[in-house]
């Protein structure tokens, strides 16, 4: 679904966004993990994708062309026939441990966001060469990790990468949601409408 750029955002304001770009991508038994790596900051944020998200994040990241259009190549054709150019992406939400993302396309005055997984956010952006962004919020409503500096904390990182499931980013999230519910704190609802 595409949302005009001049309608007014559903949650109030539009958040602060970080630029990433890329950091590492894991592959285990039957999903991937993409880091992505806060460029003026510390953080790593991870998000789980399939595999074959992955893999097509993969082939285009390493430089590889196929002989033909993957859905993904596909999508950015049909905006640029259309006349549009895809301006950035914005990993702009997580509810419930789904992250969601926009991609921005322009056509001189005329601007959209479409909604997207933040998988094929991601790959059309590697694609397109545009920008990739993280809204504060959602650094903010998930587990990061530090970005390991020496070759001691890389070996570490990566040793702990191979044990790493979903629920360990997520459970600072809900032991913070239980924390405010025993403490009689209503637990914020988000306003804002997103489709995966």
């Amino acid at each position: 679904m595409a949302k005009n750029d001049k309608e007014p955002p559903k949650d109030g304001g539009k958040g602060e966004e970080r630029e990433v770009r890329i950091y590492s991508l894991a592959t285990t038994v039957n999903e991937c993990i993409i880091f992505l790596e806060e460029m003026t900051g510390s953080r790593l944020l991870p998000i789980w994708i399939g595999i074959t998200e992955g893999q097509a994040i993969a082939i285009r990241f390493s430089g590889i062309v196929l002989p033909r259009p993957l859905t993904h190549d596909l999508l950015l054709a049909t905006i640029k026939a259309l006349g549009f150019t895809v301006e950035k992406v914005v990993i702009c939400d997580i509810k419930e441990n789904t992250f969601y993302a926009r991609i921005h396309i322009q056509k001189g005055a005329a601007a959209h966001q479409l909604d997207s997984r933040p998988s094929d956010a991601i790959a059309v952006a590697v694609r397109a060469g545009c920008s990739i962004f993280v809204e504060d919020k959602v650094f903010a409503r998930c587990q990061t990790l530090s970005k390991p500096i020496t070759e001691d904390e890389v070996s570490k990182f990566k040793a702990e990468l191979k044990n790493l499931k979903p629920e360990d980013i997520f459970k600072g999230l809900q032991e913070k949601k239980k924390k405010g519910d025993a403490e009689g704190e209503e637990p914020k609802k988000d306003k804002e409408d997103s489709d995966e």
